[in-house]
């Protein structure tokens, strides 16, 4: 009896193992029928295992401007390499008004050659405002070693009393083409931009039903001199903060404001 279990032990493990084979980054495209906002997204994967239960968060987007981004979780057949995904909630977005994020599934088949490998399979799915059926879409993604998506690394948490902050954005430095982008709790501000000797200048008003506002500044290139770097002054009331941010293509830089009553 225990030459069963024991084969039943090892398929486990061989299966298991495979799953976790497949957690990371996987990136390309999402190419819809008509009646899309576009005709082919660019879409990423970012896949967590726990045994064969997967889940993690999906990005699909025309650029790191314009995208949605949301929760998903799954399982994996080992036997046919299938990866069935179902995303469960939208986290953020900034799209077009006339676009609506859809909330998808995905069937996707595992394979693997000496080069390259790759997920593919189709997505259905319904509109996030329950306005019918999201169109079915082709899809091929390969693995890759960096996020569209870069991670957000904390400069300093500041505490503010005040409504309102002011946001001053200078290259630091020789003026080298530096270009940013700046989200404010996940909402675009600036895009596209770049910094000189005269300030890129944002408010930023205070949510009292969100007392951490979180300014993340985007590096959309690295200038001539890397990295991207900037000089950010705070104007908080009678505070006056100088920071000095640095981004390049495996972080973004961020600033978080807590907010305090006034004494």
């Amino acid at each position: 009896m225990s030459r069963p279990l024991f084969l039943f032990f090892c398929f486990c493990c061989l299966s298991t193992a495979h799953a976790q084979e497949l957690a990371g980054i996987w990136k390309g495209t999402l190419t819809l029928s008509p009646g899309g906002c576009f005709s082919v997204y660019n879409l990423e994967l970012q896949i967590n295992f726990k045994g064969e239960q997967l889940s993690g968060v999906s990005y699909h987007y025309s650029d790191i401007t314009n995208y949605v981004k949301e929760e998903f979780d799954g399982n994996y057949n080992a036997t046919n390499k299938l990866l069935t995904i179902s995303e469960m909630k939208v986290i953020t977005f900034h799209v077009p008004p006339d676009c609506v994020p859809c909330i998808k599934k995905y069937e996707l088949v595992y394979t693997k050659n000496e080069w390259t490998e790759t997920l593919s399979g189709s997505m259905g799915g319904t509109m996030a405002n329950n306005a019918g059926s999201c169109p079915p879409g082709k899809i091929v993604l390969t693995r890759a070693k960096v996020s569209a998506f870069k991670k957000n690394e904390l400069v300093r948490e500041l505490k503010v009393d005040t409504g309102n902050i002011r946001l001053d954005f200078y290259d630091n430095g020789v003026v080298d083409g530096d270009t940013i982008s700046v989200f404010v709790n996940d909402q675009v501000i600036v895009s596209n931009k770049g910094l000189t000797t005269k300030p890129i200048s944002i408010n930023v008003a205070i949510d009292f039903n969100r007392l951490q506002q979180e300014v993340v500044m985007v590096a959309q290139n690295l200038g001539s001199i890397p990295p991207n770097t900037a000089l950010m002054i705070v104007t908080a009331g009678d505070k006056r903060y100088q920071l000095y941010l640095t981004s390049d293509e495996q972080k973004n830089a961020m600033v978080r404001f807590v907010y305090e009553k006034p004494k």
